[in-house]
């Protein structure tokens, strides 16, 4: 679209608030593509609103507030001086409407069945492709704070998690260790492991103490980090709530408590992803951590984990640090009060 490229580069300020009860907060406000990208001072995305979907609710007055189509509650404010941004919002929103077809009568009949078709191709590519652009556009802070919100919902399914003050700096070394960013020892919930977006990884506490080697843990966490190689937390997440969640968390930077909820209680009994060996076995070997242990750990007979026992990376080897300390160990296994 030729308006499009013309604003481009344009930025503008502008007061932004995602709903009623929050306060305005002071943004920049620039033109992508099909988008309108809504950014704090340190140019970090709060939302993406899409520039067929800007409504304003007061033509003709000042400050130009705007907001997407069907959510009136979260509002953009354009003060009276950026008139470039708000002559550019207004083109592209004109000219979006005439791009749209008016068929007349002859038309009608191909134009339904044109409809048809795009609606049934949207069905069946839009939620996928809008699904993988939202998981590629969400920044990490609010992956973070999904994540968050979601271990609080399976907090309360599966009881607080275990946490003592001389053990926070061990999950902390463990974590960089295995190349984590947060763990999270629970007492029930979960099988063995979990992985939450932001980088959340949940251990059930047996991972811990029924092991006198600490590469067993070491190994399970390894295993869960390979296993988002497959599929994304965010995305797996994105495509348990469907399209409505995806859209809403793209257009608003928000999701609802009922798909946190609904996804808590479907992601602790839904099987997790299998791994080849050789995807284990790579992980294993970057962190070099032995396998053996971890193999045993799945397997005590060793016979339907054999590749991971032949193939252990670090056999005949000394690793350049353990796993973990045996005073850390120690501590980290009594992280749940026995």
């Amino acid at each position: 679209m030729t308006a499009l490229r013309e604003y481009e580069r344009l930025e503008a300020s502008g007061l932004w608030r995602p709903n009623p009860e929050d306060q305005r907060r002071e943004v920049i406000v620039s033109v992508g593509e099909a988008t309108l990208t809504i950014a704090n001072t340190n140019d970090r995305a709060l939302a993406h609103w899409s520039l067929a979907a800007v409504e304003r609710k007061n033509p003709g007055s000042f400050p130009a507030i705007y907001h997407p189509d069907g959510d009136p509650g979260e509002t953009l404010e354009l003060a009276a001086d950026e008139a470039a941004m708000i002559e550019a919002i207004e083109r592209l929103r004109a000219a979006i409407t005439r791009a749209r077809p008016r068929p007349g009568r002859l038309r009608l009949l191909g134009v339904a069945a044109s409809t048809t078709l795009v609606l049934l191709l949207l069905l069946v590519w839009l939620p996928g492709a809008m699904r993988r652009h939202t998981v590629q556009v969400v920044p990490a802070i609010k992956r973070q704070e999904i994540g968050a919100a979601l271990l609080d919902r399976i907090e309360r399914v599966a009881g607080r998690a275990c946490d003592t003050p001389e053990t926070r700096p061990v999950l902390e070394r463990l974590a960089r260790r295995t190349g984590a960013r947060r763990l999270v020892v629970l007492r029930t919930g979960v099988k063995d492991t979990l992985h939450l977006p932001g980088g959340i990884i949940l251990i059930n506490r047996a991972v811990i103490e029924d092991y006198e080697d600490p590469a067993v843990a070491a190994g399970y966490i390894l295993v869960e980090r390979a296993r988002t190689q497959q599929i994304d937390p965010l995305a797996e997440f994105l495509e348990q709530g469907g399209p409505v969640s995806t859209f809403r968390l793209l257009t608003s930077g928000h999701v609802t408590q009922g798909a946190l909820d609904r996804y808590a209680e479907q992601v602790l009994t839904a099987p997790r992803p299998a791994l080849g060996e050789a995807q284990i076995l790579a992980a294993f070997a970057k962190a070099s951590v032995p396998s053996t242990p971890y193999a045993y750990a799945r397997d005590i007979t060793g016979e339907s984990v054999l590749g991971l026992i032949e193939a252990d990376p670090m056999a005949g080897r000394e690793a350049a640090e353990p796993a973990m300390p045996d005073r850390d160990w120690v501590l980290l296994q009594g992280i749940c009060g026995g």
